[in-house]
């Protein structure tokens, strides 16, 4: 067997990381791909681009402490292995310099054309609006994005990119950063790249997003992987033999491989079906790559003669591609000693595009782009702008955006064998409206291989449907709580705002008075001229009767729309409340409150306007005297204090409820109480450095409240609490710990 096959073994497929931090040689090793790729090439452009980018990101460093010009080329290095167009790299090259520099769209416009520039606009985050929420800013950049991909796909490719190298180097990073950055590369931009058929992208995004968002399972995988490697590689060694040699005996010319699944896939299925790494057996797959899709079929005949296939695990994508253009054929069998194993069967270019997907079918000759066979293909990127351009509500946006990426999918047929590819758990109503919006309009019933079905029907793989039109009425509101993807119920709301003012005008007034009982407020309370002129620009109306409408038709919900008012309403009673605890003023909502009082607790907290109120200690960020503190009414336990930079009570994590509980506390100067701070010690492991630590606390006459610790990789890590009076104790004793012999780093932790 070749070195190479073997190689190739359980290692999923991933684009190769440089570790090469000269620039100069890593852009003259872009330019020799580029040319390879393409000899007529503007590599002229792409050398003036970096030397451009590299002027004006002069002075500027990544977090990780690197100048800034290696992250562009890097991801510029990252394109130009993906085969991508000399205007693409000249992009990647520039995509942060109007973000982040003096430099302006006309000024790259000018100096290296409209195309390059409108690549790089489409990339770039807007920064002029100054927006309410990061939600709202994340989902207008969305926006802007999904429009220029829309234009021209090659946006979200550098885009995709961008997040790829970032991702890469996302441990210089803070932790809240980490997380909320991970979450939204597995919500947004993974599901995207497995649109786009991108798979080696897609599958390190993944991984790298869990290795952040559950550090525990990651760890635990990879370490069970390695444990069994040697076990499952002679396993399959074994079985891609005998491939080769049938494939030998039938005079077929093809490739025999390795494939292992990614972290993140097994993740998910240990998650989504609670099983353990020792139950999961399709931990690797055989792949056989050959010259024709007659060779394929052939291959699969031969499969399924050598092994027991199991039922229900052979799907043909070659006879019907998938979406982002992956084929494909895969059977699950029965192997020599009984365990279950995948075979994938494909031609060299179907592994081309399994591998690259969009980008490689996306040729661009200089100045030239051959889209017009790519059309049909990339139609789903404009239903997903179409839908999305008019949903108003962050959390509907993000809730639709994530099901229609991330779905799983079904195909079924017209009556005229026409494929249609929806969400999983779609009905016939999600049918209609992907045929053509007036369909669903006129959508009467429908039949499904002949048959009556109700609308509520949950389509599958393979049926024939027929939408039945003859109903003048238009569609019904019952169709909203029914329909599953964000096209179909897109369009139902706008045939209501659009055919139906006067009843949704109705409709929302009633909803918004039934939210306002539930939170036992009236509309005199709320609906203040100035508070609805900001709930109106807020939410893109023109006054207070299309809100109404909005309403009706569910362009926003009532629920939204009561919560924004309450957040002016809460605000005013915080002003006007002089003595009344604040908690009491917020669930009681009254206006008339006695004189503010200063409260000590007794645990030398002073609380601004509370009386009679239990007071505590945040555990998850124990604060200590002279820590910089914010308060949180709690529901029934009193006002919790946390440290200000604690992770848990910055507003950017809170919900607009959530803040208005935040109120104003600190220390009690007179205070005389001792606090438990916990220390992370880490350091090179040797004999007596516990005893050290120990003796350091002796020394000092500090407390032990609790320690642990334990060496790993030949690195010490000793967790202690301490009992302290102040943040000076805690100063003097971070010094001294790191006198300490072998010590590298003494860092406060929560735990």
């Amino acid at each position: 067997m070749e070195n190479t096959e073997k190689n190739i073994i359980l290692a999923p497929e991933k684009i190769p990381q440089m570790e090469k931090k000269d620039t100069d040689a890593l852009i003259a090793e872009v330019i020799a791909m580029l040319k390879d790729a393409n000899p007529d090439a503007n590599t002229d452009k792409v050398q003036k681009a970096y030397d451009f980018s590299k002027s004006m990101h002069t002075g500027q460093l990544r977090k990780s402490g690197d100048p800034y010009i290696i992250h562009p080329v890097e991801v510029a290095y990252i394109a130009a292995q993906l085969a991508l167009d000399a205007h693409t790299v000249t992009a990647c090259l520039l995509h942060d310099v109007v973000e982040d520099t003096d430099c302006s769209y006309q000024d790259v416009e000018e100096m290296f054309g409209t195309t390059v520039a409108e690549l790089v606009d489409g990339v770039t985050k807007l920064k002029q609006i100054q927006y309410s929420t990061r939600e709202e800013q994340q989902v207008e950049n969305l926006r802007k994005m999904f429009f220029a991909m829309s234009k021209d796909i090659r946006v979200i490719m550098i885009k995709l990119i961008d997040r790829l190298h970032n991702m890469r180097t996302l441990s210089f990073m803070p932790p809240d950063k980490q997380l909320r950055i991970s979450k939204e590369t597995l919500d947004v931009y993974a599901p995207l790249a497995h649109r786009l058929g991108m798979s080696k992208i897609k599958i390190e995004l993944e991984d790298l997003a869990l290795k952040y968002l559950d550090p525990v399972a990651y760890e635990e995988i990879r370490e069970n992987i390695n444990l069994k490697k040697s076990a499952r590689d002679r396993y399959i060694d074994d079985i891609m033999d005998i491939f080769r040699d049938k494939l030998k005996e039938m005079n077929i010319n093809g490739k025999v491989m390795g494939r292992a699944k990614h972290f993140y896939s097994i993740w998910r299925k240990m998650f989504t079906q609670g099983k353990t790494m020792d139950s999961l057996y399709d931990l690797f797959a055989v792949r056989v790559i050959v010259d024709s899709i007659q060779d394929c079929y052939a291959v699969l005949g031969l499969v399924h003669e050598m092994y027991t296939p199991v039922p229900m695990r052979f799907k043909d994508y070659i006879a019907m591609p998938k979406p982002n253009m992956y084929q494909s054929l895969h059977t699950t069998v029965i192997g020599p000693d009984g365990t279950p194993f995948e075979i994938q069967i494909r031609t060299w270019e179907m592994h081309r595009v399994a591998e690259n997907g969009i980008a490689a079918h996306w040729k661009y000759k200089e100045g030239k782009s051959g889209k017009n066979e790519l059309d049909s293909k990339l139609e789903w990127v404009r239903t997903l702008l179409d839908t999305q351009e008019n949903i108003i509500d962050t959390d509907e946006f993000f809730n639709t955006l994530k099901f229609d990426l991330f779905a799983d999918e079904v195909f079924v047929f017209t009556p005229n064998g026409r494929v249609v590819s929806l969400p999983a758990r779609s009905t016939v109503i999600d049918f209609a409206f992907a045929i053509h919006s007036e369909v669903g309009y006129k959508m009467s019933g429908a039949k499904v291989n002949g048959k009556i079905v109700t609308n509520n029907y949950v389509l599958e793989t393979g049926e024939i449907v027929e939408i039945l039109t003859a109903n003048p009425h238009g569609p019904s509101r019952d169709w909203l709580k029914i329909c599953r993807t964000a096209r179909a119920r897109n369009k139902i709301n706008q045939w209501f705002k659009r055919e139906r003012r006067d009843e949704n005008i109705e409709e929302g007034k009633e909803l918004i008075e039934r939210e306002l009982r539930r939170f036992g407020n009236t509309h005199a309370q709320l609906f203040k001229p100035d508070w609805v002129s900001v709930i109106t620009k807020r939410y893109g109306f023109n006054n207070l009767d299309d809100l109404y409408a909005g309403v009706g038709y569910g362009g926003v919900t009532a629920t939204k729309v009561v919560l924004r008012l309450r957040e002016e309403w809460l605000k005013e009673v915080r002003e006007k409340q002089k003595t009344e605890d604040i908690q009491e003023a917020i669930e009681k909502a009254t206006e008339n409150a006695p004189k503010e009082k200063t409260v000590r607790s007794s645990n030398g907290i002073i609380v601004k306007g509370i009386d009679n109120c239990l007071v505590r200690l945040a555990h998850c960020c124990n604060p200590v005297a002279g820590d910089e503190i914010i308060g949180f009414i709690t529901k029934g336990r009193g006002v919790s204090v946390h440290r200000a930079d604690c992770v848990n009570i910055k507003p950017v994590n809170l919900t607009d409820e959530d803040r208005a509980r935040l109120i104003e506390v600190k220390w009690d100067k007179g205070n005389s109480n001792s606090y438990v701070a916990n220390i992370r010690i880490t350091g090179k492991d040797r004999d007596g450095m516990l005893l050290d630590v120990t003796n350091v606390l002796v020394n000092l006459k500090i407390p032990f409240k609790s320690a642990n610790a334990y060496a790993k990789n030949g690195e010490a890590i000793i967790q202690v609490g301490v009992e302290i009076k102040d943040t000076s104790d805690l100063a003097l004793l971070t010094k001294k710990f790191r006198q300490i012999e072998g010590v590298e780093s003494v860092t406060r932790s929560n735990a």
